[in-house]
């Protein structure tokens, strides 16, 4: 195995790591193992996790269940293609995600990441009126402060200010942005709270082919939490408008925000919902789109009679593997309860940023807690300093935010917010 040394020189020369320059490089922390909460550095330090790995690694790292179920499956097929075949992993996920989602929700995409399953979401929404026989309608209605991924299709329905639509301008499709909900978790969504979105859906309903929205939480646009009233509000006007509702589950699906789907929070059923990240416990990439038969049928007997889309991993057996044994395993425990005690040890332990120097707001939902900072941070150095005491998180713009895996113990989950409160109080006097 390589030196620390001898690593970090071919990362610096050749590796080009996420949102980073190849010329202004952000420091990187090598990793040698990963155990439950904690990954090791090569270096021998030991770090909380409080980023399931961008949110997907809700079991913890290197799980006893997960890992069989890839030996066991590796033992009969790594891959085969899902043109024209098929296998028990893949029908078994399936099986599995129809009985979980709403009951709409009858067909199952398979694909190979979040980013992509947000383009097939749209493909479907897109193809789903042209064989209504209304191609104008061509353009999605998304919210300010979202976010949806980072390919072409995906990023065009991110905020417009922050998600990178000045560098694509001219290749990105043009659509429609609402204003990002104003009315908090937990509070009524007032007339006036939702009239600008309702003014755009209205004023432009013929040429809108779906609303696309993370429900309850806006992810990495902000770390917003809304109110499930809007939610509701939302799919009615959609209804009326005749224009298909898409719900982004991404980051919310498998218990994140308190219930197993954000939508449950406002008992409502998108027409098209894409799943991806948690799905297989953080173990392979893997996503899911699933439509109403309304929305299947109807693509399925226009022209050209299909649906035109068709990744090379799509079902991927390994993936589709780890994803069944991952599912199995939080609904055998009391993965409510757990996020549960999450939230409580969030909004105990991180209650002191609210009275730190430069803190704007302190909120938390389900197993997710937010800082946000009345000024953007330097994210090498409030990581440096997170990392010498002994906890891993990966502040953001204004944000610093924690989503510890689910089976995060309370001393840990404490070590996280005493570190966070620490340097933060630090930060604000520099």
């Amino acid at each position: 195995m390589r030196g620390v040394a001898e690593l970090l020189a071919i990362d610096r020369a050749h590796a080009w790591h996420p949102y980073t320059s190849t010329l202004n490089q952000d420091p990187v922390y090598p990793v040698r193992a990963a155990r439950g909460c904690r990954l090791e550095l090569m270096d021998g330090r030991e770090l909380i996790d409080g980023m399931s790995s961008w949110w997907c690694a809700i079991h913890g790292y290197n799980h006893p269940v997960l890992n069989q179920a890839l030996r066991d499956q590796l033992e009969a097929m790594a891959h085969v293609m899902f043109g024209g075949l098929t296998h028990e992993p893949a029908v078994g996920l399936i099986e599995r995600l129809v009985a979980l989602t709403p009951a709409p929700l009858q067909h199952v995409f398979l694909c190979d990441s979040g980013s992509v399953s947000v383009e097939v979401a749209i493909k479907m929404a897109l193809q789903y009126h042209q064989a209504r026989g209304e191609p104008g309608r061509h353009r999605l209605l998304a919210l300010r402060s979202g976010y949806h991924g980072d390919t072409f299709g995906a990023m065009s329905v991110c905020d417009p200010v922050t998600g990178m639509h000045h560098l694509f301008a001219q290749a990105l499709p043009r659509q429609l942005f609402a204003p990002a909900p104003a009315c908090p978790f937990g509070a009524p969504c007032r007339d006036e709270d939702i009239a600008g979105f309702a003014d755009l859906l209205w004023e432009h309903r013929r040429e809108l082919a779906a609303v696309i929205l993370e429900p309850i939480v806006q992810g990495a646009g902000g770390m917003r939490f809304y109110s499930a009233d809007y939610l509701r509000r939302v799919r009615e006007l959609c209804d009326a408008a005749g224009v298909l509702l898409i719900a982004d589950e991404i980051a919310t699906g498998f218990g994140r925000s308190g219930r197993f789907f954000a939508c449950e929070h406002a008992g409502i059923s998108p027409d098209i919902m894409t799943l991806g990240k948690a799905l297989t416990g953080g173990y392979l990439t893997l996503a899911a789109t699933l439509a109403s038969r309304e929305v299947a049928a109807t693509i399925s007997s226009g022209t050209p009679g299909v649906f035109m889309h068709g990744p090379t991993f799509m079902g991927n057996p390994l993936a589709c593997a780890v994803a069944n044994a991952s599912i199995d395993l939080l609904l055998a425990r009391d993965w409510a309860g757990e996020v549960r005690d999450i939230q409580a040890g969030l909004e105990a332990g991180l209650a002191p940023c609210r009275g730190l120097t430069g803190v704007a707001e302190v909120r938390v939902l389900g197993a997710i807690g937010v800082v946000e900072l009345e000024r953007p941070v330097v994210m090498r150095d409030l990581q440096r300093r997170l990392v010498e005491r002994g906890v891993w998180l990966r502040p953001f713009g204004r944000l610093l935010y924690l989503m510890p895996p689910f089976v995060i113990e309370a001393r840990d989950l404490a070590r996280l917010c005493a570190a966070t409160v620490a340097v933060l109080d630090e930060w604000a006097g520099d």
